[in-house]
């Protein structure tokens, strides 16, 4: 079940889905969003608090 908006997945899901929710919004692979999101993770940066904010505000997919 493909959605168009942005939502946490359910079924691409490492932590919450949220690297796997921008991913299929994007049309990206989930591998690549999160290995951008790890490597980001090395310079200074709210990384985790955008990610803790995206895991709060985009609704689980249904």
């Amino acid at each position: 079940m493909a959605s168009s908006g942005l939502v946490r997945t359910r079924d691409n899901s490492i932590i919450a889905g949220v690297c796997g929710g921008l991913a299929r919004r994007f049309g990206l692979s989930s591998f690549l969003v999160r290995l951008l999101f790890v490597v980001s993770c090395v310079l200074p940066g709210p990384q985790f608090v955008i990610y803790i904010a995206l895991w709060i505000v985009m609704p689980r997919e249904g």
